[in-house]
């Protein structure tokens, strides 16, 4: 058979563009759209067709895996696709990662990991990640490594919070120019609500579990942006930067 399988929109169109010069017959290519979605590694069901539902390869979550397990989904997943994209690693899942793939690359503040050798072309747009302080870069990271990762063009703006205003007024032109602006904030998470005040284009809110007692390990921010009196904020589960940056992804792409 001329495809072992349909993994991404580009290999579904290859194919289909052969099926029609006539290089491949409709047996062939029927079984390849038809070939298993899944890849059973025993501890693991490998998502195999998330790129072509989703436009990017399955991400593997760092948390609670063995580097073992990490290593070998990135593996299996690396079979088909360019690039990918893990979270939340540890330094040991890291060693191993980049002792296994030279073309890994560590994101320390993010604690994510890239394999990325020929990266997306970046789509028109900008996503700007703001973040109001410096306690909040891990989170602010992950989104920024993600969104990138994913073929956008992001700029940082970062230690703006609300306890010094003018910081972000003087950013404010730099934000407006973004099609899509993720705020990361902890305490009590003020700072979404104040940026979507202030620009037209949506905003994805992430509160983190910086702060003190009453913070509550995130939940008070949280809780702040949901009843946000700005309109076109979007909340995001606590320190949930990876679901910020895919979510800016997909807005940027329509």
């Amino acid at each position: 058979m001329y495809f072992a399988g349909v993994v991404t929109t580009a290999d579904a169109i290859k194919l289909l563009e052969e099926f029609r010069a006539g290089k491949i017959a409709l047996p062939d290519a029927v079984r390849a759209f038809q070939a298993p979605p899944v890849s059973d590694l025993g501890f693991a069901q490998v998502d195999t067709h998330r790129s072509l539902r989703k436009g990017f390869a399955e991400v593997i979550y760092g948390g609670g895996k063995t580097a073992e397990q990490v290593v070998e989904i990135a593996g299996r997943l690396l079979e088909r696709e360019e690039r990918l994209l893990i979270t939340r690693v540890d330094a040991t899942q890291a060693r191993a990662v980049k002792k296994k793939f030279k073309v890994a690359r560590h994101h320390e503040a993010a604690r994510c990991i890239t394999m990325d050798p020929s990266p997306l072309p970046k789509r028109p747009g900008l996503i700007a990640v703001i973040c109001a302080g410096t306690s909040d870069l891990p989170v602010a990271e992950e989104a920024v490594v993600t969104a990138d990762i994913m073929g956008n063009q992001v700029e940082r703006i970062y230690d703006v919070g609300v306890a010094g205003l003018h910081r972000l007024l003087n950013k404010l032109e730099a934000i407006q120019k973004a099609r899509v602006v993720i705020v990361v904030a902890g305490m009590e998470g003020a700072l979404p609500s104040v940026v979507a005040g202030l620009i037209s284009h949506p905003v994805i809110a992430v509160p983190t579990s910086v702060g003190y007692g009453a913070n509550f390990a995130g939940l008070t921010p949280l809780l702040s942006m949901l009843n946000s009196c700005s309109s076109g904020v979007t909340v995001v589960n606590i320190d949930n930067g990876f679901g910020a940056g895919y979510a800016a992804s997909q807005i940027n792409a329509l």
